[in-house]
């Protein structure tokens, strides 16, 4: 890692159930203080990684190593509680007869007591609950409660935090709100922590590095700027950037397209000899719409008002549906003119339907 000392390391990490991959060839570090993400819909395999870092699950190839220590391969397996690692579950797993002082003092045991009344009340303070400490469980709300599991991973100072989707029990408000919190706690404590989650907005804001997993894949392993400009696959792009994929047709200027020649280049994954049929991908909010007298082909056929902007569905000449953020407010019905704003675009191989999945040629 640049500059930072190096917390974990995964090398070709591999796990299947039954006869499934489910975890396939993961290879990934974190440094010292980092928040590294684990980005994914369901069933990508995010949950079973954490697992395995955490030591709940054995391996089934590679390797998984801890500052200078190998905890995991094949041949080795060190217990969960041997690992040094704090845990955030998605349930918080609080005990509901312990005051949030007997649940952050839990894990504490080993200590003399001095010393855990120091490390919990220094916990507690960092998660904003002092004055709290008596109180039960069932006596404060579900944000507070994520900040008495947060509290007692935090307390022993373990090198490296785990947290398996700690916010999806919350409501909107207080979800975007301590996403924001949790971010800050983390930093000040100095912790390296690995945060589990399907959000990508969530992701894009908490994170310094996010790893894409795509039915047990790592499709990509880069910084929040990177992953969302320069998504280094198909899937990338339409899973975190949601993008609009137009067909496209490769010449020297850049890519030609329903909406004109837009200046772009391809992604490394195959060679262009063997490809017939490109796609370009184009955010939401890298079309430019206006109004037009003119016939244009393009077409308002719906509008969801977000606030800010408005969220349009548009239809193109070819009859394909596009996605569009705009602030500008244009009515249902009504012919526009299309642009792009970007000032490169990325190309990508078109997925063909072969029956048994989407695959890229």
């Amino acid at each position: 890692m640049e500059g930072k000392a190096t917390v974990l390391e995964l090398e070709g990490v591999r796990k299947k159930f039954g006869s499934q991959w489910v975890v396939d060839d993961i290879t990934f570090a974190v440094g010292d203080g980092e928040i590294l993400t684990l980005l994914g819909p369901s069933g990508c395999g995010k949950t079973t990684l954490l697992r395995l870092i955490a030591g709940f699950e054995t391996l089934d190839g590679g390797s998984i190593i801890m500052g200078d220590r190998q905890v995991a391969s094949l041949d080795r397996h060190v217990p969960p509680e041997s690992r040094s690692i704090g845990m955030v579950f998605q349930d918080y797993a609080l005990f509901p007869h312990l005051t949030v002082w007997q649940n952050v003092t839990f894990g504490l045991q080993k200590y003399p007591r001095p010393q855990q009344q120091g490390l919990a009340s220094e916990a507690i303070a960092l998660v904003g609950l002092n004055g709290l400490e008596k109180r039960y469980p069932h006596q404060l709300s579900g944000g507070q409660q994520q900040r008495i599991a947060l509290a007692r991973a935090l307390a022993p100072h373990p090198p490296l935090i785990l947290l398996d989707e700690p916010l999806s029990n919350l409501d909107v408000q207080v979800r975007l709100r301590l996403r924001y919190e949790l971010r800050k706690i983390l930093k000040k404590a100095k912790i390296a922590a690995i945060f589990v989650t399907h959000d990508q907005e969530e992701a894009l804001s908490i994170s310094d590095r996010i790893a894409v997993l795509h039915q047990g894949h790592l499709e990509q392993w880069d910084t929040p700027e990177q992953i969302y400009r320069a998504p280094r696959s198909r899937f990338v792009a339409e899973f975190v950037t949601q993008a609009n994929f137009l067909a496209a047709r490769r010449e020297s200027g850049g890519w030609f397209t329903e909406l004109g020649l837009l200046p772009g280049q391809t992604q490394p994954q195959s060679s262009e000899a063997e490809l017939q049929q490109w796609e370009v991908s184009i955010r939401p909010e890298e079309l430019d719409l206006r109004r037009t007298n003119e016939p244009s082909g393009f077409v308002i056929s719906d509008r969801a008002f977000l606030g800010r902007d408005f969220l349009y569905s548009l239809r193109t000449p070819s009859g394909q549906e596009l996605t569009a953020r705009s602030s500008a407010e244009i009515a249902i019905g009504s012919a526009i003119a299309v642009s792009v704003l970007a000032d490169c675009v990325l190309g990508f191989p078109k997925i063909r339907n072969t029956g048994g999945g989407e695959k890229i040629p």
